[in-house]
């Protein structure tokens, strides 16, 4: 990632094309070292490309990617009716929530308010 962060900053810098000296040049000023292999590896997989087109390939790839939504949440019920559990659960939330709001209600602060 250090490579490939060098590289978009030289990019961003005008240089479209940089070398290995290059790439040297920018992590060596932040006090990083890198092998030699990582940077003749990715400037071989860039030659001759355009980073812009490389970017937007790489974008149009992870639009494939799953992203984690929609993901079904299992209930932990007591042994079985299924239906019957799945019928509880919604009720028992509700519940919960209630309790909440009645402690927000509450008189926590002893009789002083802040803003009275």
């Amino acid at each position: 990632m250090k490579v490939v962060a060098a590289v978009l900053l030289a990019a961003l810098g005008g240089n479209s094309s940089p070398c290995a000296d290059d790439i040297k040049g920018i992590l060596g000023s932040v006090g990083i070292d890198c092998d030699d292999e990582r940077i003749e590896l990715l400037l071989g997989q860039l030659k001759g490309r355009d980073l812009a087109e490389v970017i937007a390939a790489g974008r149009e790839k992870f639009a494939s990617v799953p992203s984690g939504g929609g993901v079904a949440v299992a209930v932990a019920g007591g042994g079985g009716g299924g239906a019957a559990a799945a019928a509880a659960a919604p009720e028992a939330e509700a519940k919960k929530e209630e309790k909440v709001e009645e402690k927000e209600e509450s008189d926590d602060d002893m009789g002083f308010s802040l803003f009275d």
